[in-house]
């Protein structure tokens, strides 16, 4: 049965006494709470459901009243509410004015509750739930005319718009940063949100960006336009220019909002200011939108920016168009799927990285200022989803029918599995149908294979064997320590879900802390077993803040110990806010498997650390040279340089030979390497900038280290002539006589 949930409710959030408090005084206001840490959605002054998106912590209302279709359950569902054909008739205030004032009256408790829909939002009873849906999401519903009429409810669409919202609520926020699948839905609602601020905004700028202009044209034409077009007269305002503009809607006079008031004193449209309002498209560029400020920019197919146009260059310049110094006064909409990394992906990449709402600066704002949010494929595939918008995960005993009432006899992830697994001839097929339809964040990243130094096939059916495996059962996460935190005795494991250390092997109680000594130095005990290699750093803070991480490996070899061979079985990529904390977590992690290390010298404070804690014996000496050929530095620390070009050549070249033995597919069996952050950085490694691929520097070291005889000297072969002791003679003449040298 699936398992996955997008979202998670967080009980106890705030003392339940003082939530009761403070809903009776109904004093939680719409915004982020710093006091509970909480982003409210709500405008009615409560706060019920809290819920944690991917990281972000959002109140919902209280739901009081919920709408019930039926009252059996089973027929408890979302259905869009038929327009009285009485107000279809009405196409524009100038109609409804001249309306006698009885007729107005009959309609003004309907038109009333529209508005405060599309303010508050809306809650109705699905399969037996209260469920509510913001008001951005209940325009989506309700009035939004998409290409295949009415939108759908799905619950996923419920979600984002519950995270979009928190993001419009949150101060310190420039929007969301959306990774999505093909076919979800979201320019629609990108342009139904567009329309819905747009008709109640005043002096206000919307601007609609796409991988080309051409795209930002139809998105434009082909959704915003007809979307408000096809806005009840409440709803729309007075439009300026023609029917069907192809650059820009402006709106001039706003539809009032309705109220008896209004109604009495039978207020006149000339008295209405006007809102001076518009909606345009740009062409795809860096600068796009330049010195405009906006209120509202939609960034669609931003995962597909190809050169010469780069979306982090667009961002970094847009960006300023939604602020006022410090001030947010606008927001992003961004959404798309990801090209492969060359053609733009790596770029959408970096800032759905940088959007990550877990990571802020002391502002409080993320690096890139928006809020990434993924959802999997399987929650938004057209043709899987119940009448509920519930997903059909899992395929049913019988089918089940759909939201387009057709029967469905297989569930979304089966399906999808087939599909992939018709494609695993084809790598590069394989990778863009991750892409389209991504299930994990790694799906939606995938490279062509033809852009990777490695053998980017067999890396990516190591990817594809450990999701299927669930590798994280064979993981374990921890740290080590000193026994009784005594240093220099013994050292053991601890697991701990937020440990430096990773590791899916570790050697029985009589390998553990082997050691040998030999005239007082200590060696390792455990050589012939494996070895480690280290990408080290020796800076503990760096100016920006980030610098690259600390990086170890783990990785065996054969033997007639109980071991399994060729195994990578430790990974450890941190940065430790103390450069020594590094140093001792790798030197507990040495004595602990009893193996060497073999480290880049060019950054020397962990060698120097080793030595000085009476463990030189576990450095390993660069095996590209004999010991009389070694620096005296290299004598007195060991390790290897990263500056020869020798040894980076060979240093990939390892690691290439390492993927083509041991990982992916080989002899009728899958590898053992489960450590997915060095897969995928072995996957985007690059020869000629090595300094940001941590994983692959120290991983590639450790296989070096495992296999140093393999770059030992040669000695040259001296020729010298070697006597017999044979003599020759002439034999010229009676006598022979022997031929003098």
């Amino acid at each position: 049965m699936y398992q996955q949930t997008l979202y998670s409710i967080v009980d106890d959030h705030i003392r339940p006494n003082t939530l009761k408090r403070l809903n009776r005084l109904k004093s939680f206001k719409y915004g982020y709470n710093k006091e509970y840490d909480l982003v409210v959605i709500s405008k009615n002054g409560t706060v019920g459901a809290i819920y944690d998106i991917q990281g972000f912590r959002i109140g919902l209302p209280i739901i009081s009243k919920a709408y019930k279709r039926s009252n059996v359950k089973a027929e408890q569902y979302w259905e869009k509410f038929e327009y009285p054909k009485a107000l279809s008739k009405i196409k524009s205030v100038f109609d409804w004015n001249n309306y006698p004032d009885n007729f107005k009256e009959q309609w003004y408790n309907y038109i009333e509750n529209e508005f405060k829909a599309r303010e508050e939002g809306f809650s109705f009873y699905n399969n037996g739930t209260p469920t509510y849906v913001t008001g951005s999401h209940y325009m989506y519903l309700q009035w939004t005319k998409i290409d295949v009429g009415a939108a759908e409810f799905r619950e996923s669409n419920r979600l984002f718009y519950i995270f979009w919202e928190a993001c419009k609520a949150d101060s310190r926020c420039y929007g969301i940063c959306y990774l999505k699948n093909r076919r979800s839905g979201f320019s629609f609602m990108a342009s139904s949100e567009t329309v819905s601020q747009a008709t109640i905004s005043s002096d206000a700028r919307f601007g609609i960006l796409s991988k080309t202009g051409a795209d930002a044209k139809k998105m434009f034409t082909d959704k915003v336009v007809p979307i408000s077009t096809n806005y009840p007269f409440f709803f729309k305002p007075v439009q300026d220019g023609m029917d069907r503009p192809k650059t820009e809607l402006a709106y001039r006079v706003p539809a009032s909002k309705l109220t008896r008031r209004k109604i009495e004193l039978n207020e006149q449209l000339k008295d209405i200011e006007g809102l001076d309002t518009t909606i345009d498209w740009k062409n795809t560029g860096d600068n796009s939108y330049d010195g405009e400020k906006l209120k509202l920019l939609v960034h669609d197919e931003s995962g597909k920016w190809e050169r010469p146009d780069n979306i982090l260059n667009n961002w970094r310049v847009t960006k300023t168009t939604l602020r006022l110094g410090s001030r947010i006064v606008g927001k992003c909409m961004m959404g798309s799927t990801s090209n492969a990394l060359d053609k733009g992906g790596e770029n959408f990449k970096r800032l759905y990285e940088n959007s990550n709402v877990t990571k802020r600066n002391r502002n409080g704002q993320t690096s890139s200022g928006l809020y990434s949010l993924f959802i999997p494929m399987e929650w938004n595939y057209e043709g899987f989803i119940d009448k509920y918008g519930v997903p059909i995960f899992d395929t049913p005993e019988k089918p089940v029918i759909s939201i387009d009432k057709s029967e469905v006899d297989i569930g979304v992830i089966d399906y999808w599995q087939n599909e992939v697994d018709g494609l695993k001839t084809d790598q590069d097929a394989l990778n863009e149908f991750y892409r389209q339809f991504p299930r994990t964040m790694q799906h939606a990243f995938r490279d062509e294979t033809k852009q990777s130094l490695f053998n980017l096939t067999k890396i990516y059916e190591q990817i594809d064997y450990n999701e299927d495996i669930k590798h994280s059962s064979l993981v374990t996460q921890g740290n080590f320590q000193w026994m009784g935190g005594v240093r220099d005795t013994k050292v053991m494991f601890v697991p701990n879900n937020k440990g430096r250390f990773f590791v899916s092997w570790v050697p029985d109680n009589k390998m553990q802390n082997r050691m040998i000594l030999k005239n007082g130095a200590k060696y390792p005990g455990n050589e012939h077993c494996g070895a480690f290699g280290c990408d080290s750093y020796d800076i503990s803070g760096t100016v920006d803040g980030r610098g690259s991480k600390g990086s170890l490996h783990g990785l065996t070899k054969f033997s007639m110990e109980d071991v399994p061979p060729n195994m990578f079985f430790l990974e450890y990529v941190a940065r430790p806010d103390n450069a020594e904390t590094f140093f001792e977590d790798v030197l507990m992690a040495l004595v602990f498997y009893g193996m060497p290390i073999l480290a880049e010298n060019n950054k020397p404070r962990l060698l120097y650390y080793l030595k000085r804690r009476g463990y030189r014996g576990y450095s390993i000496n660069r095996p590209d040279k004999n010991y009389n050929k070694l620096s005296v530095t290299e004598r007195e620390i060991g390790g290897v340089p990263n500056s020869s070009e020798d040894m980076k050549q060979a240093h990939a070249a390892a690691i290439e030979s390492y993927i083509d033995s041991y990982i992916g597919f080989n002899n009728d069996a899958y590898g053992d390497m489960y450590f997915l952050r060095t897969l995928n950085d072995w996957s985007k490694f690059n020869l000629n900038n090595r300094t940001k691929f941590d994983a692959s520097i120290s991983s590639g070291l450790a296989i070096m280290a495992c296999n140093k005889n393999k770059y030992a000297p040669s000695a040259k072969r001296v020729f010298k002539p070697m006597s017999l002791g044979i003599k020759k003679y002439n034999n010229d003449g009676f006598t022979s006589k022997i031929i003098q040298k």
